[in-house]
């Protein structure tokens, strides 16, 4: 079985708007990398995220950006404290597409894990965590409310 998963959601927001929320650092610090992004996400950059909640911030690839269309990024596999699991990298994609009524809907996907145990915990964590984005990137752009803050540590 192929370790990967989908989550998505509508922001009540134009594409444009939804797409520069992500890609743009200062604006994905404000709701998402709770210890700060550095560097703008475009092809072939390779960027940095940290988060409070999994201290000490890591490169994230950036394989391809369509403006207001798709993000593909890599970055390193986690299967959890102490697996002895080679490193290797899942992609994420996210795409943007216009919905009902000026809204947009952001899909996030991930796949890569190896097929063991780790790789299923990581995978189910990650999934964990993009639905905790798209929630977080919801409330800030349509509310101005950063729902990470203090939410880990």
């Amino acid at each position: 079985m192929e370790l990967k998963f989908r989550v998505a959601g509508r922001i009540a927001k134009p594409v444009s708007e939804v797409f520069e929320a992500v890609v743009n650092p200062e604006q994905l610090s404000r709701y998402f990398t709770t210890g700060g992004a550095k560097g703008r996400l475009k092809t072939g950059a390779t960027v940095s995220w940290d988060f409070h909640d999994f201290p000490g911030a890591f490169p994230v690839e950036v394989i391809e950006v369509v403006k207001d269309e798709k993000i593909v990024l890599q970055w390193a596999a986690y299967e959890g404290p102490g697996s002895d699991t080679p490193k290797y990298d899942t992609t994420v994609t996210m795409t943007f597409e216009p919905a009902d009524t000026g809204r947009t809907l952001v899909t996030i996907s991930e796949e890569g894990w190896h097929q063991t145990e780790g790789g299923l915990k990581g995978s189910y964590g990650n999934c964990e965590g993009w639905t905790g984005a798209l929630c977080a990137m919801k409330a800030w752009l349509e509310h101005g409310i950063n729902l990470r803050e203090g939410f880990y540590k």
